[in-house]
């Protein structure tokens, strides 16, 4: 094992040029390197913490990974609401060029993100209308329970339109209406592993980040295991 580290790297800027984002590392130069694209949004919390202890394994399998912030997540100082699912994408290979991955592994929506040549797992993966509606549903409880009356609809409509703020996340118009549209692509060539084939429930279900170190041993296997195959 070569353990883990925080370092930065030049993501692109809107507009042009690059800027600074943070990223977890684990390993050197060793031959197999993973990039690993997390869970959006709350997902991305409920699941850190599965994300790293998967990546802690691979290191101790020999593999490397990297885990980068992307513009307006994380640690980002970038603005969310500036954000866009394109931008993402051209971020993402970016990462995947900078750090030399040979493999992506990608959590619940990082899938819409991913480059679809660079091979690799899909984990759970989830249309970006899926992602926007608990956030739609979790943003119309909270306003009955504070007193308003709110609608998905309506709240789409506003999305679509001008941006809206879901669950404390401010999304623009245009990743709004991008998330709407988007879906894994069939025809990537990442593999899908879902949730049956790791057992038990899905973190992002539970109310609270948890964690499930049986969960992390299974899913760093099958990617370990892929990667030896190959």
């Amino acid at each position: 094992m070569t353990g883990r580290a925080f370092t930065t790297w030049p993501c692109p800027s809107i507009g042009g040029g690059t800027h600074e984002e943070i990223a977890l590392t684990f390993g050197g130069k060793r031959a197999a390197r993973v990039l690993v694209l997390p869970a959006l949004f709350d997902e991305a919390n409920k699941l850190r913490r599965l994300t790293v202890e998967v990546m802690q394994r691979l290191d101790a399998a020999g593999i490397d990974s990297a885990l980068p912030d992307l513009p307006g997540c994380n640690e980002s100082r970038q603005p969310l609401d500036a954000q866009s699912l394109d931008h993402w994408r051209a971020c993402a290979m970016a990462a995947a060029a900078h750090f030399s991955a040979t493999h992506v592994l990608t959590l619940r929506g990082g899938v819409l993100a991913a480059p679809p040549e660079m091979p690799g797992w899909n984990y759970a993966p989830v249309a970006g209308r899926q992602v926007l509606r608990s956030m739609l549903r979790a943003r119309t409880i909270a306003a009955r329970e504070a007193g308003r009356e709110e609608t998905i609809e309506a709240l789409q409509q506003l999305g679509r339109r001008e941006g809206v703020e879901l669950a404390g996340w401010p999304l623009g118009a245009k990743l709004f209406a991008q998330l709407e549209d988007a879906a894994p692509q069939p025809d990537s060539a990442q593999v899908e592993i879902d949730q049956g084939t790791i057992g038990g429930g899905g973190l992002w279900l539970r109310a609270e980040p948890d964690e499930a170190p049986e969960q992390a041993d299974t899913l760093a296997a099958a990617v370990a295991m892929g990667i030896s195959t190959v």
